[in-house]
């Protein structure tokens, strides 16, 4: 089968996309995504160029001080929309692609903004959480981020979310001002509020990484896209990969942790790339 790379890109993208399919034709693919998959769609990464500089709240922090949750609130609310309203690019709906023609098995991602199923992939394991849901520490109950930026709206009447914010990789905003601010409580029994994220400090629970072993366990390629693979959940999945003699295409503006270990390394934008490979792998008999 003859396939065309798309004329966008460089010539030296070309030809290492190039490589890439013939390091993944005929074999189903896991596709792995970090921050980078989602720049395109407006949401900075964490440590890519121009990455903004972040002391991140730990969760002892937030649990245990009730100034830290005010904080996190009023800054993630004001983030909240702005987050919310980010599309899917075309990397997401590349990787869709690949995985509506049975050739990528499904996406594990590091990112907690839902755009990979807001853009039709169906297996999608999402690491560190989403930010689409929030639950009571306490009881457990779980509720709809978009009720609750209703019911934080409702109990602060005065707060202002600005047209244009510094948004955060994770959704969030520096606030100027926390004073006055009421912080949701669970309307079942009054307890402490989370997201359901992986916050700094936190494990990835254990069902939810032997989910993303399965996945990569049951695909014949992986395929890193936007991650610079600093965070451990990343690299063990590669790892778990390469010992299977896995092919192994990394795609990523700048250096990560594995590229000693990439069949093909691809230093280059994810959403490019991505529709590229999907525009060129034939698809599996």
């Amino acid at each position: 089968m003859t396939t065309t790379i798309g004329t966008a890109l460089d010539a030296e993208t070309t030809d290492a996309v190039a490589a890439a399919v013939a390091a993944l034709a005929g074999r189903r693919i896991a596709v792995l995504t970090g921050a980078g998959v989602s720049t395109d769609s407006g949401i900075p990464d964490y440590r890519g160029q121009g990455a903004p500089v972040r002391t991140p709240m730990t969760v002892d922090q937030y649990i245990s001080s009730e100034a830290a949750r005010r904080r996190y609130w009023v800054g993630s609310h004001l983030g909240w929309r702005a987050f919310a309203a980010a599309a899917p690019n075309s990397g997401h709906r590349a990787v869709a692609d690949l995985e509506t023609r049975g050739i990528a098995t499904g996406v594990v991602t590091q990112n907690v903004d839902g755009l990979h199923v807001r853009a039709g992939s169906r297996r999608v394991v999402e690491l560190h959480g989403t930010m689409r849901r929030v639950f009571c520490t306490h009881c457990g109950q779980v509720f709809d981020r978009r009720d609750l930026a209703q019911r934080v709206e409702r109990d602060n009447p005065w707060i202002l979310v600005p047209e244009n914010v510094a948004l955060g990789p994770d959704g969030d905003v520096l606030p100027e001002s926390v004073e006055g601010f009421r912080i949701p409580a669970c309307s079942v029994c009054g307890g402490v509020l989370k997201p359901d994220v992986v916050f700094f400090g936190e494990f990835i629970p254990a069902e939810k990484f032997r989910e993303a072993e399965q996945l990569v366990h049951t695909s014949e390629a992986l395929v890193v896209a936007g991650s610079s693979l600093v965070v451990n959940s990343g690299i063990r999945l590669l790892e778990r990969a390469r010992r299977r003699r896995m092919p192994v295409v990394i795609i990523n503006r700048g250096a990560t942790r594995g590229d000693a270990r990439a069949t093909v390394k691809i230093d280059a934008g994810t959403s490019e790339v991505l529709r590229a490979l999907a525009d060129s792998l034939p698809a599996l008999d």
